[in-house]
This record gives structure tokens, C-alpha cells and sequence, in this order.
């Protein structure tokens, strides 16, 4: 009976296993059953919006076609429509997410009602859009944009005990944000259900938490961020001048329960994130980016992290300024400076600048000077030479009556010669060699011309001592003819 007990062990155990294996395999099938209806039912939601608001030129509409994908250089009016293809690799799902902008003009608010109404509002998520390269209009455009979402919000016909709902979990998500895990997925993932959320500890919201509860998710987007180097050497900005920028942004974050991220376009800064925190907080996908608050140009915040405590570190670096300080106090726009074009002065031509002087020097009274011009048969005081007395030192007195002077009989001939002076000198300016001579040079300027002609030059400078010698000796002969008494000392 022994070999028949040792056959039958083996068969017995061996009936065991098999239905252990059955019914794991039940189990086995009932899980991926369970699993397949949680996923037909959790398939990515249609009907999404993002609602985006900005000052013109803030870079909403080309930051939203960045994230779809495409350059967009053109700017629409009124509302404009884009969409984000949101992928779902774990479930190999895809589905659009609608993206509204609203122009920059306030006159198109009522735009709003194609875009927002009571049945979509809780599935939009507003982004508000600063332009960092005019920090001292952002503040002016948080408020006013945040006002127009609140009053069409007010207008819509919402039922309270909805409204209070959607404000309620703005609430919950904001005191059950905790820190993401260090895994950082290549691509947007569903997030797991974990296990021991309802044993997580809510903290009590702030005195200025979540004072404008807008019932929906909202983010502050600050464009434009490679604008911080330029802001500090144009407009001589601070790290202390940054810092509370910053402080004022995410006060304005904590009373609408906002996240606040920086990016670029231009240097492509924090892009990624971007759109990774809007499906996030739109789809629910996993997301693992913590609080990034070291680099200015680059900070991000989740909606739920921040805290009053934690911007009062940034108070502690200010030295000039103090927190409750009114924003446009500190950052102040610059003043519009006026481009004053300078007018542009044309040189004259060297010609006609001589030709004129040569004109005004003709129309002068010419008056001999010291020197070269004065001409060597009259004193300085404009009195003919004594006659034959040329090479005989002047006799000079001591007595006042020395300097003064009589008049000169010989008026008409001298001022004859002091044309002929001012004709001569004329010529010698006149940069046209070859042309006639002016009236009244006669003989004189005849042959300083000929000369002229020969040599292709102008006169020579022993040229012109000859001809002044020769107008001496004339000068001298005019005198004696008129028989004029030599003046006694006394006289002189």
C-alpha cells in the first residue's frame, strides 16, 4: 500500500496547485477587466479652456502659439482662437484644449461671453500675461484684467450652491498642495492614485489667501524675461528693485490662488514648464517641477506653495524701499525721451565763400594797416611823408602835442591811392589768375595778370614790393608837385 499512498501525494498536490493557479488567473483577468473600464472612463476631457488676458505687445498670443507649436507673427483682434494638442502616452490618448485671447482693448470685454459661460466655467483656467520689459505696468494690468474675469465671472447665471462648490475646491487643492517627488518624467503622465491623502494635514488658509476666489484655476504668466539685463543697465535696476517686483506678483498670486511662472520666448525659459503645469492643472497629469525660486529671471511657483512667511524673505534683503510701499513709487517709468534730430549744416563751397568775402571786402572803405599793407609813403597816422626827407629818422617830442593830428590837405589823392591799394590786394585774392582786372587797377594790375600768365602762379612776393616801391616814388612826385611845405618839428 506504500508505493499506491506515494502515487497518490503527488496527484493530490498537484490538484492544489492547479486551482490556486485558476484562481489567480481570475484574479489576473478581473484586474486588467477592472483596469480597462477605469480607463474608458477616465479618457482625456474635451471642451477645456485657457482663457489668456494681456496688454497689447505682451507676448500672449505668441507665447500660446509657442507652446502649439508654431511662429505666430500675426496679431488677431477681438478674440482669438489657437488650441493645444494634449497627448496622453499611457493611455494613447489626445484630445484639444481650447485657447481664448482676449485683445488688449477693453472695448472688446463682451467678447468674453463666445468664450466663457456658465456651463464651460468649470473647465477654464485663466492666464494672466505681464510684460517684464515694462515692470512698471504690471501691476496696473493684473488688477485691471483680473477685474474684467471677475465682473463677466458675476454676470454669468451661475447657481450659488455651485459657485460656492467650485470656490470650495480651489480651496482644497490649494491647502493639499505638497512638494513633488524627485521623478521627473519625459512626458506629461497621468498622476497614480495614492494612498494616505486623507490623512494629510490642511493648514489654515492666510488672512490674504484666496480673497478673490475666482472658482478656477488661475496662473500669472511674466513675459519678456531676458528684458532683466536690459532693465539693469538702462534703467540702472537692482536686485533689490527684482525682489520687489517679485513680492508685489505673489501677494497678487495669493489672493486669487494663483501660480506664477517667468519665461522667454526669445531664450525659450521655462516653455516646457509651462505647458506642463497647464495640463497639470487641467488634465491632472503628473507633474514633479518643485518651487524654483533662486535665478530672477526665472521663478516659478505652484499654486498652493507660497505663503506670506516666504515672501518676507525677500523683504529682508530691501534697504531702500519697504514692502507696503506703493508700487509705482519704486518702479517708476522712465520718461518718454524726445529723439531731437540735429540739423545738418552743408559746408560752402570754398568759391563762393571767397567770392563773397571778396565782394564785402569791395564795398569797405579800404584802410591801410600796420605792417606789409601800409604803405611805405605814409606814417602810421595816415599824413604824407615830409619831401625829401624819406631816409632821415623821425624827430620825436615828448610833449602831448606830438600825437596830435593835423588834417591832411592832400585828402582826395591819398584816398585815391587807397583805392588803388584796395584794388591791387583784390586782385591778389582772386583765385582766377587769368581774368581782367577790376576797375581803377590800370598799369598795376595789368602787369601783376602778365606775370601771372607766364609763371601760371600767383604773384611772388618781390612781385609785390617792386610795385609798391613804384607807388612810392608816384606818391612822392604827387607830393612835391603840389608844393607843399615840409611841417617844422614842431609841427611833427
Amino acid at each position: 500500500m506504500a508505493p499506491v499512498l506515494e502515487k497518490q501525494l503527488p496527484g493530490a498536490a498537484g490538484t492544489g496547485d492547479k486551482n490556486n493557479e485558476e484562481e489567480e488567473g481570475q484574479n489576473l483577468w478581473s484586474s486588467i477587466l477592472s483596469e480597462v473600464s477605469t480607463r474608458s472612463s477616465s479618457k482625456l476631457p474635451s471642451g477645456k479652456n485657457i482663457l489668456v488676458f494681456g496688454e497689447d505687445g505682451s507676448g500672449k498670443t505668441t507665447l500660446m502659439a509657442k507652446l502649439q507649436g508654431a511662429d505666430h507673427n500675426k496679431k488677431g483682434r477681438g478674440l482669438e482662437y489657437l488650441y493645444l494638442n494634449v497627448h496622453d502616452e499611457d493611455r494613447d490618448d489626445l484630445t484639444r484644449c481650447n485657447v481664448w485671447i482676449l485683445d488688449g482693448d477693453l472695448y472688446h470685454k463682451g467678447l468674453l461671453k463666445f468664450a466663457v459661460t456658465a456651463q464651460s466655467l468649470p473647465d477654464c483656467l485663466a492666464v494672466f500675461v505681464a510684460d517684464m520689459s515694462r515692470p512698471w505696468s504690471i501691476m496696473e494690468s493684473l488688477q485691471k484684467w483680473a477685474s474684467v474675469l471677475r465682473d463677466h465671472v458675476d454676470k454669468l447665471k451661475i447657481l450659488p450652491e455651485d459657485m460656492r462648490e467650485m470656490e470650495q475646491n480651489m480651496v482644497k487643492a490649494f491647502q493639499e498642495y505638497t512638494e513633488p517627488e524627485d521623478a521627473t518624467p519625459s512626458s506629461p503622465q497621468r498622476r497614480a492614485p495614492t494612498g494616505g491623502e486623507d490623512e494629510a494635514i490642511v493648514l489654515p488658509l492666510g488672512d490674504n489667501t484666496l480673497t478673490h476666489n475666482l472658482g478656477i484655476p488661475v496662473l500669472i504668466v511674466c513675459t519678456k524675461c531676458d528684458a532683466v539685463g536690459v532693465l539693469e543697465k538702462e534703467h540702472d535696476y537692482r536686485e533689490e528693485h527684482f525682489d520687489f517686483i517679485q513680492s508685489y506678483i505673489r501677494r497678487f498670486c495669493l489672493q486669487y490662488g494663483a501660480g506664477l511662472i517667468y519665461t522667454s520666448v526669445k531664450e525659450e525659459k521655462n516653455l516646457d514648464l509651462f505647458y506642463k503645469y497647464i495640463v497639470h492643472k487641467m488634465y491632472d497629469f503628473q507633474f514633479s517641477t518643485p518651487a524654483l525660486v533662486v535665478e530672477k529671471d526665472a521663478v516659478f511657483i505652484p499654486a498652493g506653495w507660497d505663503n506670506e512667511k516666504k515672501i518676507g524673505i525677500l523683504h529682508e534683503n530691501f534697504t531702500t524701499v519697504r514692502p507696503e510701499d506703493p508700487f509705482e513709487d519704486f518702479i517708476t517709468k522712465p520718461p518718454v525721451r524726445k529723439l531731437v534730430h540735429d540739423k545738418e549744416i552743408n559746408a560752402e563751397d570754398e568759391q563762393v565763400f571767397l567770392m563773397k568775402q571778396q565782394s564785402l571786402l569791395a564795398k569797405q572803405p579800404a584802410t591801410p594797416t600796420r605792417g606789409a599793407t601800409e604803405s611805405p609813403g605814409r606814417t602810421a597816422s595816415g599824413s604824407p611823408r615830409p619831401a625829401g626827407r624819406a631816409g632821415q629818422p623821425s624827430v620825436t617830442s615828448g610833449s602831448p602835442m606830438a600825437a596830435v593830428k593835423k588834417p591832411d590837405p592832400n585828402m582826395k589823392a591819398g584816398a585815391a591811392n587807397e583805392g588803388v591799394l584796395a584794388n591791387f590786394f583784390n586782385s591778389l585774392l582772386s583765385k582766377k589768375t587769368g581774368a581782367p582786372g577790376s576797375p581803377g587797377t590800370g598799369a598795376v594790375g595789368a602787369g601783376v595778370q602778365g606775370s601771372a600768365k607766364k609763371t601760371g602762379q600767383k604773384p611772388g612776393l618781390t612781385d609785390v614790393q617792386a610795385e609798391l616801391d613804384r607807388m612810392t616814388r608816384k606818391q612822392d612826385s604827387m607830393v612835391s608837385a603840389n608844393n607843399i611845405p615840409p611841417p617844422t618839428e614842431n609841427e611833427a
